[in-house]
């Protein structure tokens, strides 16, 4: 069964920088699918942040071009995001999933939070 596990939030200044990670247990879904970074904030929708595709495309919300980098590790699998420039409007719970479709269960997520 697949088990989407992120990592890598935390607490971090505005102008900081923070690397997330995507890991499955299954060690099979992220040779074979897309992935994408999804997160969301308090009282509003989950949105697409990044995403990677098999052959290495990528694809960034407008709000994170040139701050955010996707990258994946196949034989590590794992898909990262390293977050720099982080501004407070950042702050949210990050996931991982499937894209352009979402699909697994979602994880836990991880907790990014940038402050002023």
């Amino acid at each position: 069964q697949v088990q989407l596990v992120e990592s890598g939030g935390g607490l971090v200044q505005a102008g900081g920088s923070l690397r997330l990670s995507c890991t499955d247990a299954s060690r099979i879904i992220f040779r074979i699918n897309a992935m994408g970074w999804y997160r969301q904030a308090p009282g509003k929708q989950r949105e697409l942040v990044a995403a990677i595709g098999t052959g290495g495309n990528k694809k960034y919300a407008d709000s994170v071009k040139g701050r955010f980098t996707v990258s994946r590790d196949n034989a590590k699998n794992t898909v990262y995001l390293q977050m720099n420039s982080l501004k407070p409007e950042d702050t949210a719970v990050y996931y991982c999933n499937g894209w352009p479709v979402v699909l697994y269960d979602w994880g836990q997520g991880t907790q990014v939070t940038v402050s002023s």
